[in-house]
């Protein structure tokens, strides 16, 4: 039975179709105002070029990055979070420690809940599950003049020790849908049900901020594919590389967070299976980061927590916390649509801005003026001009050597040529530096060496940063 799988990037939404021993690909432009339509758009040019009636698509399994960028860009829902009186401030307060202590000017991730809408209410619970303070239902009841007032959309419910007893987390939501029905209502409880306030209210306030964003593209989604034919079960790839179904994306929808590169290192274990490579290093660039994960004898490796949004690349503690089962990466502000830029000081920085899809990298002829990573790529003939993208842009040197003189050789008095290999070679070592970083991942081999021999794939044939993932042969 033909199934579907798509994934959507940051420049490009990729979509594949498996009947029998065909495999149909193809690759659209990101619509960011409104995602499923670049999806439905990507489904209808498989489905036309393998003869597969909709109505025959077995199963569609759905990867994306849209809940981590809405974190990162802060296109999240207004949301409130309901704390434990006395507990306002954990949220910001976090570990209580400096991640960088000798960084005089030091800057932190922002809440995503400000202090004037996280609410205080009186409860208490001990760490055994005791209730030592009983629910104050009055308080809930006050609250709600303030969502109107505020234009809440979701709220958070995090209360001290609820992981041990969650019975207060509970009542209050009730009281709060038996009010507000159509308010969107996370539990940390339900969420995140383990120790470590910090850890469990930043999850759920991500989960909450998140949720009404997700759940209104998943269900467009949903709406646009049964009007399409397609009523197969549709499939979510979570942080860990597993899947859920569509309701528990709906109510969990911070587990996708790592949605599409967890995915890329999944299909990346399979391969390493297939090659019988003991030790792989996966890796993903796609338009704006690129991600690497150490893959040890076939199995990715995982972890309990990660960071997101972080302010600082590569400083643990410089993100906003989020307590849930991953598949463990090193990323990396380097990407296909990664710009250039000159700092202060005269020095040519890459990232972590990107040109995205809309308007794109200069040679896209959509509008882009920057001088981005496929711009130098294309300038120096590491991109093929026909056919790329399957057909789907007209790549144009011109436009990008204009960008790149502009942007990058006149202000370092340099060739365009010179200027493009510079780039090149700034985003090359950022890849490199983040590949030996991986040599000090938990269950890694001592001492990791890429081999220059590798085996490389890609969706659309490329060896541009656009490409699909890469698996690269580790030393034997």
């Amino acid at each position: 039975m033909p199934r579907l799988a798509a994934d959507i990037g940051g420049t490009f939404t990729d979509i594949v179709l498996s009947a029998g021993e065909r495999t149909y690909t193809a690759k659209v432009l990101t619509t960011h105002s409104a995602p499923a339509a670049g999806v439905l758009d990507g489904i209808g040019r498989v489905l036309r070029d393998s003869g597969v009636a909709p109505e025959s698509v077995g199963t569609f399994i759905h990867g994306t990055t849209l809940a981590a960028n809405a974190i990162i860009e802060r296109r999240g829902a207004r949301t409130a979070l309901l704390v434990t009186r006395g507990h306002r401030d954990a949220l910001e307060t976090g570990y209580e420690n400096r991640f960088d202590q000798y960084d005089i000017a030091l800057s932190k991730p922002l809440p995503l809940v400000p202090r004037n809408l996280r609410w205080p209410v009186a409860e208490r619970i001990s760490a055994i599950g005791r209730v030592l303070l009983p629910l104050e239902e009055r308080d809930i009841q006050e609250l709600l003049p303030r969502i109107d007032a505020e234009s809440i959309g979701s709220v958070a419910i995090g209360f001290i020790n609820s992981y041990a007893n969650a019975q207060h987390e509970e009542r209050a939501a009730e009281l709060l849908r038996a009010a507000r029905p159509d308010l969107w209502i996370t539990l940390s409880s339900e969420v995140s049900p383990q120790i470590r306030e910090y850890d469990r209210l930043s999850t759920a306030v991500a989960n909450a901020y998140v949720q009404p964003l997700m759940a209104g593209y998943l269900r467009d989604l949903q709406q646009r594919l049964i009007e399409a034919g397609l009523r197969c079960p549709l499939l979510l790839v979570m942080s860990t590389g597993g899947l859920t179904t569509l309701e528990s994306a709906i109510r969990f929808p911070v587990r996708l967070v790592e949605s599409g590169p967890a995915g890329g290192a999944i299909l990346a274990s399979e391969l390493a299976r297939r090659a019988d490579f003991p030790h792989v290093i996966a890796f993903d660039m796609g338009g704006t980061t690129a991600k690497l994960c150490l893959i040890d004898h076939a199995t990715p490796q995982l972890a309990d927590s990660f960071e997101v949004d972080r302010v600082h690349r590569f400083v643990k503690g410089s993100g906003l916390p989020l307590r849930i089962p991953a598949v463990e990466m090193v990323e990396i502000g380097a990407g296909g649509g990664s710009i250039a830029t000159i700092d202060e000081l005269g020095r040519l920085r890459m990232g972590p801005r990107s040109a995205g899809s809309d308007p794109g990298p200069a040679c896209f002829g959509r509008g882009g003026t920057q001088a981005t990573v496929t711009d130098a790529d294309l300038v120096l003939g590491k991109l093929q001009v026909e056919g790329f993208a399957g057909g789907l842009l007209e790549l144009r040197v011109s436009l990008a050597a204009q960008a790149i003189a502009t942007h990058v050789g006149e202000p370092l008095q340099t060739s365009t040529v010179q200027a493009a290999v510079a780039m090149c070679e700034i985003v090359d070592e950022a890849m490199a530096n983040a590949a030996r970083c991986g040599s000090g991942w938990k269950g890694s081999p001592r001492r990791i060496r890429i081999s220059p021999l590798c085996t490389k794939t890609s969706a659309r044939g490329s060896n541009g940063p656009n490409s699909g993932g890469s698996i690269w042969r580790s030393a034997q």
